[in-house]
């Protein structure tokens, strides 16, 4: 199975999530998800990644969530590394999903664990990651300790490195101080990556982070590349150049539209001729008049 050191390699650099495709009638398009893939993987996507929000698991059923785990990873067939995710699975159903997941050759699991009114601890947490380690690969995600604070958050992540070997990433959405302090805790143990955004990976860049989750590179990964040889050649005042350029006024910009970044998103993909505007009712999807609206602002960037 991966080992830390392999994770970091792969993990190292811009990589995507997968922002599941629709067709207007809220099914899975198929056709759209293996064009986007092929996209990925050509634009020199390491690794690429299923997550229970991007990929849109809150409003899939459980068939959807394992019909499209196996479909990503048979389609990009070893030609990039292929996270997949679970969604607040019970610590049995957690490790079920991990056979399957290891049953159709995925790389790494990311584990989201339930924690309804606070009903976890960093024990059974651990003790949670530790089962699932042993069928895959476990990435852990941090944005279930915002609610419960920094030092809950710690704690867990210290006893589940201490107890199992297998978990080789944190994917980190908590961000701040907290992300300092993860990446001092776990940063020689394991990959940690940045959960979306470059101003998020140059906050933890210091303290130890090997990549970030990119949104262009989904769309437009020249700007992604742009920003990662600014960091290779520690050229920060490039790289905040892209940030203040790109990233902070097109996440401002999505995050305007009713139906909030996600929508923009999607409609982005409709633009870049990826795949249609469509999510799931009922989510909202971009109209005519806000299509046009975002290809304005892609226009006035020089972007399409």
């Amino acid at each position: 199975m991966l080992n830390p050191a392999e994770a970091k390699e792969a993990l190292t650099g811009p990589f995507p999530s997968i922002s599941t495709p629709f067709k207007q009638d809220g099914e899975i398009d198929y056709k759209a998800l293996e064009k986007m893939l092929d996209f990925l993987v050509s634009a020199g996507s390491k690794t690429i990644m299923l997550t229970a929000g991007d990929s849109h698991y809150i409003c899939m059923s459980e068939k959807e969530i394992a019909d499209i785990t196996k479909a990503v990873t048979e389609y990009v067939a070893g030609r990039a590394m292929v996270i997949v995710a679970d969604r607040c699975y019970n610590t049995k159903e957690a490790v079920e999903f991990a056979q399957y997941a290891r049953d159709v050759k995925a790389d790494m699991l990311m584990v989201m664990p339930p924690d309804w009114a606070q009903s976890s601890t960093p024990e059974t947490l651990a003790e949670h990651y530790k089962a699932i380690a042993v069928y895959m690969p476990v990435m852990i995600v941090t944005n279930i300790f915002i609610q419960r604070g920094m030092d809950f958050g710690l704690r867990t992540i210290e006893l589940s490195l201490d107890k199992s070997d297998n978990i080789v990433a944190i994917k980190d959405d908590f961000c701040g101080e907290f992300a300092r302090k993860m990446s001092f805790l776990a940063y020689d143990r394991c990959a940690i990556v940045a959960g979306g955004q470059k101003q998020n990976h140059m906050n933890n860049h210091p303290c130890g982070c090997d990549g970030y989750l990119s949104t262009f590179m989904k769309f437009k990964p020249e700007i992604a590349w742009r920003y990662w040889k600014a960091i290779e050649k520690n050229d920060l005042k490039e790289a905040s150049s892209v940030i203040k350029q790109y990233d902070m006024p097109f996440f401002d910009f999505i995050s305007s539209f009713p139906g909030g970044f996600d929508a923009g998103l999607h409609g982005t993909f409709e633009l870049f001729g990826l795949a249609d505007r469509w999510r799931k009712p009922p989510y909202y999807s971009l109209n005519n008049q806000e299509i046009e609206k975002l290809a304005q602002f892609f226009k006035q960037k020089s972007l399409l």
